[in-house]
């Protein structure tokens, strides 16, 4: 599974100058931590993540960056409660404005992974692979019990409730409708509540140029820091043997 830029940039006189102001941050921040060699290391790793090939499979997820982190964490209880059963499921998603489809295509979500008994107090995998993407999830819903598979409350009620059916049904047959709806409910959950700025969705525009804009956005970002990085810390050495 990979997430791809939604574009290729725009270079318009508000690209250009976001640019510049990122350039004079970075320049400041170099400089006022004394972090040159650790933003050249970040530099390096940056461009080293490109991934020509994944064996984990799954769909391409376009997104469009510029969404900020927040610093408070949200109040506690606002994660589904395995335990719980269709109604639960339906007051979580449908309080983000998100669908049945949107809960049982990101439910799918656990065919990859396991849990662990020290964080959610259940132990094992959902699939017989779980470092595969793939729509094994659905399959082994349907097969009912499934010996030595996890199979939490959950993800039970997602057979037994006849509008989530349907879809675990459409799913475990058809992998690319699961990896289809998966992408776009995916997408829909990580951008609740973000609007992007104008010169976000001008520079994240052209769709079908979304994998070379990948890596050319990272190779341009990572060469900026190396070479802004590079010239700080011969400014220093200069200054030092003058």
């Amino acid at each position: 599974m990979s997430a791809a830029a939604a574009t290729g940039p725009v270079v318009d006189a508000e690209y250009v100058a976001e640019i510049g102001r990122a350039r004079r941050d970075l320049r400041a921040l170099i400089a006022s931590k004394s972090c040159a060699p650790i933003m050249l290391r970040l530099a390096w790793h940056d461009a080293g993540t490109y991934d020509k090939n994944t064996i984990t499979g799954g769909p391409t997820i376009d997104f469009v960056p510029g969404r900020r982190d927040s610093s408070v964490a949200i109040e506690e209880g606002r994660l589904p409660d395995a335990k719980q059963g269709a109604s639960h499921l339906r007051e979580v998603f449908y309080r983000m404005g998100l669908t049945d489809k949107d809960i049982v295509a990101l439910s799918g979500g656990h065919t990859l992974g396991k849990a662990r008994p020290d964080r959610s107090g259940f132990d094992g995998a959902w699939t017989k692979d779980p470092l595969k993407f793939d729509n094994s999830y659905f399959i082994e819903l349907l097969k009912g019990d499934s010996n030595g598979l996890l199979k939490l409350p959950t993800d039970k009620v997602l057979v037994e409730d006849a509008d989530f059916r349907r879809f675990v049904e459409l799913y475990a047959k058809d992998e690319d409708a699961f990896f289809r709806d998966y992408a776009e409910s995916h997408k829909k959950l990580s951008e609740l509540g973000f609007t992007p700025s104008r010169a976000t969705l001008l520079a994240w525009g052209c769709r079908d140029k979304a994998k070379r804009a990948v890596t050319r956005t990272t190779t341009v970002f990572a060469v900026a820091v190396a070479v802004i990085a590079c010239a700080y810390i011969c400014e220093s050495k200069r200054r030092l043997s003058g």
